[in-house]
């Protein structure tokens, strides 16, 4: 049976009061704010651009998505969803722009030539959706991490989850609702990223 400790409430409240403090932290301009943010996302942005990009590409464009995110700074709105969900918007924008130049090149690669058709850019966005999401779940405490699995990928009802768990019916749909309130705060912030 998965508990939700008090340790769990407390990192999870800590964690979503630092994450608060970095997006304020770099919305003002703290240098030190850029590299928080790098070192704590860069890997998934990193990861989104090696399977969008291929190795060879995928440093520089994590580097133009976070200079990128640096310049527009002021135009990230924290009432409108997470840092890192804003920044995974930015990095969908620069990743199918770099697309859209080299299908421009007349000697690009058929996937290149493609995102003006539209297939490779909804990939593209699927894509750094589905990591968002990823990074977001794994962000959850342990027992919400789980609620949330079971709910939406198992497709189990409420009732079967609270069962399996021997938990009461109200606290499986609290954690499933907190778990899921958090997971849209990073895809509105993806939604709300405007071209950098």
């Amino acid at each position: 049976m998965i508990e939700r400790t008090v340790d769990d409430a407390v990192t999870s409240d800590a964690a979503e009061a630092e994450a608060e403090r970095l997006a304020e932290a770099f919305r003002s301009g703290d240098e030190r704010a850029l590299e928080e943010l790098y070192r704590a996302h860069g890997r998934l942005v990193y990861s989104f651009c090696r399977r969008s990009l291929g190795d060879d590409r995928a440093a520089d464009a994590t580097q133009e998505i976070f200079f990128a995110a640096w310049r527009s700074r002021d135009r990230f709105r924290p009432e409108a969803g997470s840092l890192v969900g804003w920044l995974m918007g930015i990095a969908r924008y620069k990743v199918i722009d770099l697309y859209r130049v080299e299908a421009r090149n007349p000697l690009a690669s058929e996937p290149a030539q493609s995102i003006e058709r539209g297939s490779e850019s909804a990939t593209i966005e699927l894509t750094a959706q589905r990591m968002l999401i990823a990074e977001a779940l794994a962000a959850l405490p342990p027992r919400s991490q789980e609620m949330v699995r079971h709910a939406f990928f198992d497709d189990q009802t409420h009732a079967q989850i609270a069962e399996r768990y021997g938990l009461p019916l109200g606290t499986v749909k609290s954690d499933i609702r907190r778990g899921i309130a958090r997971l849209r705060r990073h895809l509105e912030a993806f939604d709300d990223a405007a071209r950098a």
